[in-house]
């Protein structure tokens, strides 16, 4: 299984209002976007603070697989394979790493626009 950023804490889902963009998600109108949205559709959509904070469970869930099955390994070692572990702890490292680049970015990218203006 090949990993990706984007396998290991989810790809957004964008909205699209052109036809033309790219994606393969229905395109909506233009002004069914500023209507009131109910909270069940919020919740299909999502929201950036959702998005994030899914992320950063995602990471900490990982984190804590390897803390876990280490724990594991070091009380009843026949019962887990190293192989796993080993697993765990590169996609955990991974996806932080992924996750500190990220962060560090947007704060860049922040930092930046409040100094244009």
């Amino acid at each position: 299984m090949k990993i990706t950023p984007m396998s290991i804490i989810g790809a957004p889902e964008l909205v699209r209002t052109n036809p033309a963009h790219a994606g393969n998600s229905p395109v909506r109108d233009v002004h069914s976007l500023s209507r009131p949205v109910s909270a069940q559709q919020e919740k299909k959509l999502g929201t950036f603070e959702s998005y994030l904070l899914g992320a950063v469970d995602t990471v900490n869930q990982q984190q804590l697989d390897v803390n876990r099955l280490t724990r594991q390994y070091v009380t009843d070692p026949d019962s887990v394979n190293v192989e796993d572990i080993t697993t765990a702890m590169a996609k955990a490292q991974m996806s932080l790493s992924l996750a500190q680049t990220v962060i560090d970015r947007i704060t860049t990218g922040w930092n930046e626009l409040s100094t244009t203006r």
